[in-house]
């Protein structure tokens, strides 16, 4: 235990000034989205792109580019928040996926982890192949829905959450299994703050 907490102050004491903003702006994006605040989403995209950064100085190539698709996700989101909702609606309401679109989801969701796992266990090197493509699919499915407003994209982030603070405590990265519990914890405030706010959900 002593081995974890060590981890976790040299994590916090070591991190670059750049590394603790995006952690800084990671969290406070979130609140606001829990909270479905507009300012969500510069500040969104203020954390993209520092994540971006942080992935291309890192030699991450295929992260940072990621990175790309968030960023255009985030002001397509934008747009449909702020342009989507009724002339009478003070907000562009929660949504919740049918049936149909829940397994659809679900399915490409499943089927681009398996293409990207192959990918990456054929033409790279990586040490957790089936980890990085889970995350990287079920993010990429995640933020499509939140930009939609559809409750669901709190699950696949519970999900991406807790199948990173795994693999990450299994190869002793106390600090950073940390900060996605941080994440886990959020989704949870996340999807009950919308299910409340969602057609005959009471109040948010």
């Amino acid at each position: 235990m002593r081995d974890v907490f060590h981890s976790i102050w040299t994590g916090l004491t070591t991190a670059s000034a750049l590394d603790q903003a995006n952690l800084a702006l990671g969290i406070v994006g979130v609140v606001l989205m829990i909270r479905r605040t507009l300012w969500a989403f510069p500040v969104g995209l203020v954390a993209v792109t520092v994540q971006g950064v942080l992935f291309f100085r890192a030699k991450f190539y295929a992260d940072a580019a990621l990175q790309i698709f968030f960023f255009a996700a985030l002001v397509g989101g934008w747009w449909h928040w702020a342009h989507g909702r009724g002339a009478n609606e003070a907000e562009l309401p929660v949504t919740v996926l049918s049936g149909r679109g829940r397994l659809v989801t679900l399915g490409l969701g499943v089927g681009a982890t398996v293409l990207w796992a192959g990918a990456l266990r054929t033409w790279t090197d990586a040490v957790m192949p089936w980890r990085d493509a889970f995350i990287a699919a079920f993010s990429v499915a995640a933020q499509v829905l939140q930009a939609r407003k559809a409750i669901e994209n709190w699950a696949l982030w519970l999900g991406v959450n807790l199948v990173a603070i795994t693999a990450y405590w299994k190869a002793d990265l106390a600090y950073t299994a940390l900060l996605y519990a941080v994440y886990f914890g959020l989704a949870v405030v996340g999807w009950r703050a919308w299910a409340r706010a969602a057609p005959g959900g009471g109040h948010g």
